[in-house]
């Protein structure tokens, strides 16, 4: 067994025993612990993490810790450049799609409004998360930190907001979304792509007032629902604009109601 020292910087101090938040402290290490090991033993799940210095050397976490060892583990910076070399990716490649877990109903629906592929369902346990996470390459949304260390899990995000727009703030700010907005292009029920509808092909399923206010209409193949630039536009395409910051992004069809 070795002892290394260990400073968590930032936020990370959120995860941390009180008595250990803002100061180095010197603790044991399991034989052949990697410094992913230790973080996570101390309490902050690595997704959190964007730069590990061990003895002023930027590193990785997977590299086995040896007797004193110092390790400063730092949050994502935010207003401090980092070389790239130094940083730990908190991002899948590619583009970014999500798995939610059953507390964050509200925050999946305003992802996929948004245009992003975010897998959610009420029943999924933290090992069907997990499971989806790796077997899609998903990035997990969770307000549970020890789902975020599960073995599977390479990429995730604590999601500290507690209101749903918040949430999608700091999601946007957390994976650089905001370039990558495809609004209302996804069902918001079933996370299936929509695609434009002709009036026609719908008449029968709406309701007379819809059918003489509204021409544009698209329909998911999935759950067949039908939607229209509704009521809730205005209110949903202001979400987007004051989150994405961009207005422009946001004059398109928007589910009203789903008929089925």
């Amino acid at each position: 067994m070795v002892s290394a020292t260990f400073r968590f910087y930032g936020e990370l101090n959120d995860f941390v025993a009180r008595e250990r938040r803002g100061h180095a402290f010197t603790t044991p290490c399991a034989r052949a612990a990697t410094t992913k090991h230790m973080v996570e033993a101390l309490g902050v799940p690595h997704t959190e993490v964007e730069l590990v210095l061990v003895n002023g050397a930027p590193t990785g976490l997977d590299d086995i810790l040896e007797e004193g060892d110092r390790v400063a583990v730092y949050p994502r910076f935010t207003r401090l450049p980092v070389a790239d070399v130094a940083r730990i990716d908190q991002r899948p490649p590619g583009r970014v799609r999500f798995v939610a877990d059953a507390h964050l109903g509200r925050l999946a629906r305003l992802l996929r409004m948004a245009g992003f592929d975010t897998v959610y369902r009420n029943t999924l346990h933290d090992a069907d998360v997990e499971a989806i996470a790796l077997e899609d390459g998903r990035a997990v949304l969770t307000r549970d930190r020890a789902l975020l260390k599960r073995r599977g899990i390479d990429y995730g995000c604590y999601v500290r907001a507690l209101k749903a727009e918040d949430q999608l703030r700091d999601v946007f700010d957390r994976f650089g979304l905001a370039e990558r907005v495809r609004p209302f292009t996804l069902c918001l029920s079933c996370n299936a792509p929509l695609r434009p509808v002709a009036k026609a092909d719908v008449i029968d399923r709406l309701p007379p007032r819809v059918a003489a206010a509204h021409d544009e209409f698209s329909t998911c193949d999935c759950c067949h629902g039908v939607f229209w630039k509704g009521s809730h536009w205005q209110r949903m395409a202001g979400v987007l604009a004051a989150v994405a910051g961009d207005a422009a992004h946001c004059d398109t069809l928007v589910p009203g109601r789903a008929i089925r």
